[in-house]
């Protein structure tokens, strides 16, 4: 933990930006990732894919049984589907445009909360990038408060907050595997 502490303390103001960047990265990830098990994303293949052989083998009330109950994104969209061409007003081109908008609807709310983690992802390497110049910055101020006597050692502190900035900034830009 006391190197947590020193890396916090050694990298600046501008470490500690990124460290809150990150610890809300991982909220809006596990935020994320519940909503979407939430939304039955990982689940409802097996019913949905029954309820479909069932529709085309034309027993369409025990398809729309089976998936009216069911609330994972699939099944929601193949009902809404069956549901929109047993209409008899529909046309088949307009059942298909119905399908089309609860599909892109459906979609939406997949989506919904992903713009945040955009946003960290373009701001992180440029706090990084920040961090470097502002280390960098102290480097040189070192450099010309040491005159002709330059000791390596009083540019590393500069050089290594620089460094450690780019590297944390870029850390937490870098998107995971999907799952």
């Amino acid at each position: 933990m006391t190197d947590l502490a020193d890396l916090l303390v050694r990298g600046g103001p501008v470490i500690w930006a990124i460290g809150a960047l990150s610890v809300l990265t991982l909220a809006l990830i596990l935020w994320k990732v519940f909503r979407l098990s939430a939304l039955g994303a990982w689940t409802g293949g097996r019913v949905t894919g029954e309820a479909i052989a069932l529709w085309q083998s034309g027993d369409g009330a025990t398809a729309l049984a089976r998936l009216g109950p069911r609330r994972s994104i699939r099944a929601r969209l193949a009902h809404a589907a069956m549901v929109a061409r047993g209409d008899p007003t529909l046309t088949p081109d307009g059942a298909r445009e119905e399908t089309t908008r609860i599909a892109r609807t459906l979609l939406a709310e997949l989506r919904s909360g992903l713009r945040p983690l955009d946003l960290i992802v373009t701001i992180a390497p440029l706090l990084g990038l920040l961090g470097t110049v502002l280390g960098m910055i102290a480097a040189f101020q070192a450099l010309q408060q040491a005159g002709g006597q330059t000791d390596p050692a009083t540019l590393a502190g500069g050089i290594w907050e620089a460094l450690l900035t780019t590297a944390a900034g870029m850390a937490v830009a870098i998107p995971p595997p999907p799952p």
